[in-house]
């Protein structure tokens, strides 16, 4: 045999007994299936308790497809691969999980495999979901499994080679997975540490307040909760490093998660809505004010503390007179909601764009997104909406305006190539 064919058998058998030993070790066992004939039951309280956790984990938002049941699962979520669709966590016995064990749903929650031992995609954020206790995750499961079960098979998640072998799933897992439920830090208060919990675990802010790194791993240590992106949209750091011309108070955290305002800072749009409408508005204020105290505590604020009414009183004195295409465009679209003290009053929150944060950011993408398709969906009763300009403003009207905004009322530099930027994301939005 000659030394090619010798060289080349060897590395065939190396890539065998990788491709098999990377096999067995990531295989999984499937989990019997419960009885469906045995009826289980769980104290109110156990369900109770899960409400309010299912809540903390926004299980609806990701669960549920536009117009369809409450987590029946079908919700796309497009990644760069493919398209992820979540699943229905109803307690049908055929197409939801009325079959799973708690050790079957224990094993998803933590270590990101499912009943039938298939590796779930870590969109699933079973790397915060594995922090909780062993007495919140039985509360759940008994909420999960006494709710109504709904008959609906979600579309198949499709994703390109080689990331749709899930098995692959066990390698990314040895990075970025540490299984098991959170300790406490011995050297904050009980509050601290309860807002640590809720925050960290079930909470999961990370998945969206955190970067990701080139194998969409969350970055730790400095860059943790210091801003991402989620559905196209900034997602801004929540442990200091704020644009915005006033601090994070406490109580400004605990307002926004209770009803998606702050005066200080504006209105939860995006995919941020549907998080305070769906979650953590449901939350006790106890544990509202203990994730605030975690979130609040950890910033060091080096910022001026100046009166939001001032800020708001001195920008509209900056509003030069009709002199100019951006000061025109404010005064038909802007001015007779964002400056009452000039108008009639309107129904709902009419935040003063002097304190809005999206004006101060680094880049434009949220404030186009907001000016394009508006706010149509109030995190909590009686915020009120905004209309979408898409087919009233052109891309240069609306970079025009918004340029103005930035430059007139709060004094920071145009964003470069704002037109262009704001033609690209109308085209990325248009149908949606």
């Amino acid at each position: 045999m000659s030394k090619a064919k010798k060289i080349f058998g060897y590395g065939a058998l190396a890539i065998v007994v990788i491709v098999v030993g990377g096999f067995a070790l990531s295989w999984q066992s499937a989990i019997a299936p419960i009885d469906p004939y045995v009826k289980q039951t769980f104290s109110a309280e156990q369900i109770t308790r899960g409400e309010k956790l299912a809540a903390l984990g926004d299980c609806s938002v990701c669960h549920t497809r536009a117009r369809g049941d409450t987590n029946t699962g079908g919700l796309a979520m497009k990644i760069p691969f493919g398209t992820i669709y979540s699943t229905n966590i109803t307690p049908d016995n055929e197409t939801g999980i009325g079959l799973w064990s708690y050790e079957a749903f224990e094993r998803a929650m933590r270590h990101g495999v499912d009943r039938e031992g298939n590796y779930l995609y870590p969109a699933f954020p079973y790397t915060a979901f594995t922090r909780t206790t062993d007495e919140d995750l039985h509360d759940l499961y008994a909420w999960l499994m006494s709710q109504k079960p709904v008959s609906y098979q979600a579309p198949k998640t499709s994703l390109n080679f080689p990331f749709n072998i899930r098995q692959g799933i066990w390698a990314w897992n040895q990075l970025y997975l540490t299984a098991g439920p959170a300790k406490a830090d011995t050297t904050q208060s009980d509050v601290w540490n309860r807002g640590a919990y809720l925050t960290e675990g079930l909470g999961h802010c990370s998945a969206c307040h955190s970067p990701r790194d080139i194998l969409f791993g969350e970055k730790g240590g400095k860059d943790h909760l210091m801003g991402g992106d989620a559905e196209g949209w900034t997602v801004p750091a929540l442990l200091g490093n704020s644009p915005s011309p006033m601090p994070w108070t406490h109580q400004d955290m605990a307002d926004f998660l209770r009803t998606g305002y702050s005066a200080n800072h504006g209105v939860a749009a995006g995919p941020m809505a549907p998080v305070i409408r769906e979650g953590t508005s449901q939350l006790t204020e106890e544990d509202r004010q203990a994730i605030a105290t975690y979130l609040t505590s950890s910033t060091s604020n080096t910022q001026e503390i100046r009166s939001a009414t001032d800020i708001a009183l001195q920008t509209e004195d900056k509003i030069e007179p009709l002199s100019s295409e951006g000061a025109r465009l404010y005064s038909g679209a802007c001015m007779a909601c964002h400056a009452q003290a000039k108008g009639a009053q309107m129904s709902g929150i009419r935040p003063a764009l002097a304190l809005n944060t999206n004006l101060y950011a680094e880049t434009p993408d949220n404030a186009i997104r907001i000016v394009l398709d508006g706010i149509q969906y109030e995190a909590t009763e009686g915020l009120g909406s905004m209309p979408a300009f898409r087919h009233n403003l052109s891309d240069s009207q609306i970079a025009t305006l918004l340029n103005y905004l930035r430059t007139t009322l709060i004094e920071k530099a145009p964003w470069p190539n704002l037109e262009q930027k704001v033609a690209e994301i109308r085209t990325e939005t248009a149908g949606k």
